[in-house]
């Protein structure tokens, strides 16, 4: 060890290096949190609209913003659930107000989300190796954000959601399997399951916590198809966003008569 003496003083402390510029990059780092900002903002800007339009149903397509409809006050009976009403008659407010927090709650506690709408919204950063205009950093410690781990809990409801969108799309192929809103709706629900299976809680669950995986094939396996849709989290987060809406879009359009035959 090293000692202090008049001839070896202490050595300076050291500080972080005092860089005057925002950042020294030359390139167009600013696209990509620009261009995030732009797709959440309409994402949720039609998300907002899609809740309060009711022209959610045309036998057999069900729009995925407004699936499961529950309540008989605001779902024919072709549109509910296995022709299931739990709610009755005295919930009248949209389907989607009862039931989209599940599949959002995922997706906003989703990693990937998170890191796409630090950098788009907060600006926290807006890119690697560009400072942030925020003068501190508690990162996911304090509230709100140390919420952001109930992203496993939102997993097991959004594999319900999953599985809905999935019945809703062979419902869809039973009663109409020439219909181009049939194969609209399965490649969403493919999509949207595949999404939901490539999570990061779900890699954990199936085998993330196992110290032999000989003793577990079964699990092993089931991890290691997960690991590998695990690696296409990002992909499939963006294309199953973009499906989803346009999924539910284009049942709007079929159900105010804006698309009809042979496009419906």
């Amino acid at each position: 060890m090293t000692q202090t003496t008049a001839d070896n003083p202490a050595p300076a402390r050291r500080q972080r290096a005092q860089i005057k510029e925002r950042t020294l990059r030359t390139d167009q780092w600013w696209r990509y949190p620009l261009v995030t900002f732009i797709i959440f903002t309409a994402f949720l800007v039609y998300a907002t609209w899609a809740i309060f339009d009711n022209d959610f149903f045309v036998a057999p397509y069900h729009a995925p913003f407004a699936s499961p409809c529950l309540a008989e006050a605001v779902c024919e009976p072709d549109a509910r659930l296995f022709g299931w009403a739990p709610l009755g008659d005295w919930y009248t407010w949209p389907p989607g107000l009862l039931i989209l927090g599940l599949p959002a709650g995922f997706r906003f506690t989703c990693y990937y989300y998170r890191k796409a709408y630090y950098r788009g919204f907060w600006l926290s950063p807006p890119a690697c190796a560009v400072n942030e205009p925020h003068s501190k950093y508690t990162g996911e410690s304090r509230f709100p954000l140390i919420l952001q781990n109930v992203h496993r809990y939102f997993f097991y409801a959004a594999i319900v959601i999953g599985l809905i969108l999935a019945y809703d799309a062979v419902k869809a192929l039973i009663e109409k399997p020439g219909g181009v809103g049939t194969w609209v709706l399965i490649v969403n629900a493919i999509l949207i399951n595949l999404y939901t299976l490539s999570c990061h809680s779900c890699r954990h669950i199936t085998a993330g916590r196992l110290n032999h995986f000989s003793k577990h094939p079964i699990r092993y396996r089931a991890w290691g198809f997960v690991s590998k849709l695990n690696a296409k989290h990002q992909e499939l987060a963006l294309v199953s966003m973009f499906s989803v809406m346009g999924a539910d879009l284009y049942v709007r359009l079929v159900a105010k008569g804006v698309l009809t035959f042979p496009f419906a």
